[in-house]
């Protein structure tokens, strides 16, 4: 099941993909007789999500198309607004390990955190801070967690699992390059962090590690590279911080990049996953 985040009179609803239509969680629940929340991270954090998924397959997805309330004009939001988490993985492609360090990883993965502040939507602007002249941008795919969870273990991570969307994680590049220990200043400017427009849920998944995800810039495919190929599994990475951290509903986790692209003034930047809406992002000059 595809779900996205648009704009219906003047809010940001939760609302359902089908084929090029979209229909908002609201009107079916005005339709089908339902009480859901109307917004995805309500969804997510109340458990709603299993409820929707289980009608959509068996009685809701066949019935969509006769529902006459679909969204003439649409235009899409972020996922959500304030996650409790927003976490990153560095250098899980051997390719960009060797890129950024000129060895291969350690034995466990680089992690940093984004601030809330730095969430962006599909569409809107990244904004360059004057305080560095050098920002790249990196498409990903990103896990987003469905439950409150610690501790989980490889063969179970699929179970604590929502879903998954498209993320672009902008760095100012020249100024982690000033100091490692910089790294979590580079990556926290406002706009630095864009996920959607779609999120698909996790039995949508069979085969994930045969996901291509690429970077592109200005309509031209610069990175790309197959989930087959990170270090870290996706699984492997929900165990992980699992046992970092409590993890939970809505949470999101980055899993790694192919490659990234120094962005400019004007630029269009995209990440683009088989399945998904692009996700592109806009580049405004110095903030």
């Amino acid at each position: 099941m595809k779900l996205a985040t648009v704009y219906a009179e003047g809010e940001e609803v939760a609302a359902i993909i089908s084929g090029d239509k979209v229909l908002t969680i609201k009107t079916i629940n005005e339709i089908a007789g339902k009480s859901w929340s109307t917004d995805l991270f309500s969804i997510l954090q109340k458990g709603e999500l299993a409820e929707i998924t289980i009608w959509y397959k068996e009685e809701g997805g066949n019935k969509l198309d006769q529902f006459p309330h679909f969204l003439e004009e649409i235009k899409y939001a972020p996922l959500y607004r304030n996650p409790r988490k927003i976490w990153g993985v560095g250098m899980n492609y051997m390719e960009k390990a060797i890129e950024l360090s000129g060895k291969p990883p350690e034995e466990e993965p680089v992690i940093f955190m984004k601030p809330d502040t730095s969430l962006i939507g599909s569409e809107e602007s990244i904004m360059l801070p004057s305080q560095s002249s050098e920002v790249t941008a990196e498409a990903e795919l990103a896990i987003i967690i469905g439950e409150t969870c610690k501790d989980v273990n490889v063969k179970d991570a699929s179970r604590v699992v929502a879903g998954f969307t498209t993320t672009l994680d902008m760095t100012a590049k020249d100024i982690h390059a000033k100091n490692p220990r910089y790294m979590q200043r580079s990556k926290s400017f406002d706009t630095f962090f864009s996920f959607g427009p779609y999120f698909i849920t996790v039995d949508e998944f069979s085969h994930i590690k045969d996901l291509s995800v690429e970077t592109v810039l200005n309509g031209e495919v610069h990175h790309r590279n197959v989930v087959a190929n990170m270090m870290y599994q996706p699984w492997w990475i929900i165990s992980f911080f699992s046992h970092i951290m409590t993890l939970h509903p809505g949470d999101i986790i980055m899993t790694g990049t192919p490659g990234s692209v120094v962005i400019r003034d004007g630029d269009v930047v995209e990440c683009h996953i088989q399945g998904f809406k692009p996700l592109r992002n806009p580049v405004s000059g110095v903030s």
